[in-house]
């Protein structure tokens, strides 16, 4: 069990750092570069305001731990989605590779998320 929530908290403090602190940082910090990543593929600036705020709530939602279960999934969902739709845009605006790749590395590192939450709520 152990194991479980260290591999679960690692994944996790990663995706709440990737999702959460660097978005939210560059608003409050740098708001000249908060539509550097979506303004090339096209997307309105209000765009990215939009996905921010939805980044920072579903890894506010799938950390705490005292969150409803349905509501992690729907958080989980969520930032799945925004990950796919993040690889598809590049592959069909830039097809840049390594813009490409990095939304699967993190799709991969929140897939590593659910699957130990499950186990750890699961198994007690």
């Amino acid at each position: 069990m152990k194991k479980n929530k260290i591999i679960f908290w690692t994944a996790t403090i990663i995706l709440i750092l990737w999702e959460g602190v660097m978005p939210l940082g560059t608003v409050l910090f740098a708001p000249e570069y908060v539509n550097a990543g979506t303004k090339p593929l096209g997307y309105p600036d209000y765009f990215a305001y939009t996905l921010i705020f939805s980044k920072v709530l579903g890894v506010i939602a799938i950390s705490v731990p005292s969150v409803p279960a349905k509501l992690k999934e729907w958080a989980y969902a969520g930032l799945t989605f925004s990950l796919i739709y993040a690889f598809i845009s590049h592959a069909c605006v830039d097809k840049n590779l390594s813009f490409m790749l990095l939304p699967l590395i993190v799709l991969g590192i929140l897939a590593v998320s659910y699957i130990y939450n499950n186990k750890i709520y699961r198994h007690g």
